[in-house]
């Protein structure tokens, strides 16, 4: 019975103080840890869902992001087409079909007033501006297309061009074709290009220039984004903003940029043979709405917000697990190192902290900004690991020395964060730094003791 007694005494004691047995425990806490810094995850991740919805609906009440198509010149003309009546015999009918023209010169001015719409602790750029179009259409090539002038029903005539949301629209355009001046009215969806089209009738009767000047202007409101279509055979776009994080989107960037604190200014000169649309056609009225071959053809600015909470929390928590890690690793050394156990139920608190640590980032992040809230959660937690450090250890230079090989985890994690380009360079690069200092302060361990 003494015998017994003696070996499961040695047992537990070789249970409670072995090596080996305390790295698989800071192994499966690690591992077990994973769970909460799941469901963070998934908490910023409803946060940033969130933060879209009010967006979109900031966009429905006020303007969604608009995209300019158009101009396009359409000339109804006369077609005759072949047909089989009841009786099987051959007749031939009139039809009218349409001959669609785009600008050889297009030139497009915009100016948006940016500015921020909040509701709640979310934002949402918004913009007003006045967009300037000009440009000509030079005379269809009939004979490519097979076509006469007795064809062509000039004085049914029509311009026609779009908006993505005509919500935004505030006032009725007004173009001069020529020496015309029309206003424009909408379409329906079966006589126009584009959805939510606009189109002016014209009367080109008599009309002998081989150029046909347009200009219009566009005041409109919107949010989030300013596209444009490339139609012209040459398309030139300038764009001003007083936005100063624009972010260039599409198939095209711009030839010229500049960026300041006061805003941005771009310009765009684009030239016909990669564009996915023919100068002239005929008949097919839905050429210019196939998706694929818009988005070829698209272009033009994102209006971003300078910071995104949630994306850089995000990052942020992916590397939960390595510090925790590396903060378990750090104070399993500084245990044997000065030969004072620390209980596991010690090891389970300092990673609930841990943890604890992405949602105060997340929330005081939406109030106060990811810099300032990464600095007072890293703060937060840092000082009260330590203090418990001090309490555990019962000597302060110790829990300074810790407070301090903390700090560097929380500060390379946030180098990380902002660094893009040099970021796997830069981490990998401090990873072999630690795994190096590790092996320094292990190498006099005697692991084979217990």
């Amino acid at each position: 019975m003494e015998n017994e007694a003696e070996k499961t005494s040695w047992i537990l004691t070789w249970f409670k103080e072995s090596v080996t047995v305390k790295l698989v425990f800071i192994g499966v806490l690690a591992l077990i840890l994973l769970i909460p810094s799941a469901m963070v995850d998934n908490l910023i991740s409803e946060r940033a869902d969130r933060q879209q919805e009010v967006i979109k609906d900031i966009s429905y009440n006020f303007a969604g992001s608009q995209q300019i198509k158009g101009p396009v010149l359409v000339i109804p003309y006369k077609a005759v087409e072949k047909d089989f009546d009841s009786a099987g015999k051959e007749v031939t009918k009139e039809v009218i079909q349409n001959l669609f023209v785009l600008p050889d010169d297009l030139n497009i001015k915009a100016n948006l007033n940016s500015q921020k719409m909040h509701r709640g602790i979310y934002d949402a750029i918004v913009y007003k501006t006045t967009v300037h179009i000009t440009g000509n259409f030079t005379k269809a090539d009939l004979n490519a297309l097979g076509l006469t002038p007795d064809q062509l029903m000039l004085d049914k005539a029509k311009i026609t061009f779009s908006l993505s949301d005509l919500k935004g629209l505030k006032t009725n355009p007004v173009m001069k074709v020529g020496s015309q001046v029309l206003t424009a009215s909408p379409t329906f969806n079966d006589e126009s290009l584009f959805n939510n089209g606009l189109q002016v009738a014209i009367n080109l009767t008599g009309i002998n220039d081989d150029k046909l000047s347009f200009d219009y202007s566009l005041d409109i409101t919107g949010s989030d984004e300013l596209s444009f279509l490339q139609l012209g055979k040459t398309t030139d776009v300038v764009v001003n903003s007083n936005w100063n994080s624009p972010s260039f989107d599409g198939r095209f960037l711009p030839d010229t940029r500049k960026i300041n604190d006061t805003g941005f200014s771009a310009h765009w000169r684009m030239l016909y043979y990669n564009r996915p649309f023919p100068q002239q056609w005929i008949a097919s009225d839905t050429m210019l709405n196939n998706q694929a071959k818009q988005a070829q053809a698209t272009f033009g600015v994102k209006l971003r917000l300078p910071v995104d909470e949630y994306q850089k929390t995000t990052r942020t928590s992916k590397y939960a697990i390595l510090i925790v890690l590396l903060t378990f690793i750090s104070l399993f050394l500084t245990e044997l190192i000065r030969k004072q156990h620390i209980h596991s139920f010690n090891y389970i608190l300092i990673g609930a902290a841990m943890i604890i640590y992405y949602i105060l980032l997340l929330s005081f992040s939406e109030q106060i900004g990811f810099n300032w809230a990464y600095l007072v959660a890293s703060v937060a937690t840092v000082g009260l690991i330590t203090t418990f450090i001090a309490s555990l250890l019962k000597n302060k230079l110790a829990a300074l020395l810790f407070a301090c090989i903390l700090s560097v985890f929380y500060v390379f994690i946030y180098v990380i964060i902002q660094l893009e380009d040099f970021a796997l360079m830069v981490g990998s690069i401090a990873l072999f730094i630690i795994i190096a200092l590790l092996m320094y302060f292990s190498r006099k361990i005697n692991w084979d003791r217990h």
